[in-house]
């Protein structure tokens, strides 16, 4: 299983600087949440284990926030350090739609959208923490199976 690291990682190599495509901690943050209801909807099993919490500003994940709040923020740059044989074609394929239909829009425009999902606004009602059930009970009802 992949950690969210490797699906951040994933991500920020597929920004591309010189058409200014830069990704953000608070959009990278929304990338990954993306990623987790999409992959819990069609796979019925976690992408990466990491546990997603409600923020004021959306779904965080604490561990990746901390690695990349040092860039306030700014764009975060391409890793040089991404292992592509950590993912099977089926996961990259599956990543490259996440970005393709999400990577699109701005970090705050990712903010909004996630603030009117029912994962975000049940969790910051609740705990805090945003589970798989409901991920996978939303995501489900956004695809088209």
């Amino acid at each position: 299983m992949l950690t969210c690291h490797d699906v951040a990682k994933y991500f920020l190599a597929q920004a591309d600087e010189e058409i200014g495509d830069l990704i953000s901690n608070l959009k990278l943050q929304k990338l990954v949440y993306y990623a987790q209801g999409f992959y819990l909807a069609l796979y019925g099993k976690p992408l990466f284990q990491e546990a997603i919490e409600a923020w004021p500003h959306g779904p965080v994940i604490p561990e990746l926030y901390h690695t990349y709040k040092v860039y306030k923020s700014n764009a975060i740059p391409s890793p040089t350090d991404v292992d592509f044989s950590k993912y099977d074609q089926d996961t990259k394929d599956f990543l490259d739609e996440i970005y393709s239909v999400f990577g699109q829009f701005s970090a705050w425009k990712l903010r909004n959208m996630t603030h009117e999902e029912p994962p975000w606004i049940e969790a910051s009602d609740d705990s805090g923490i945003i589970s798989h059930a409901s991920l996978q009970q939303y995501f489900s009802t956004q695809t088209a199976h």
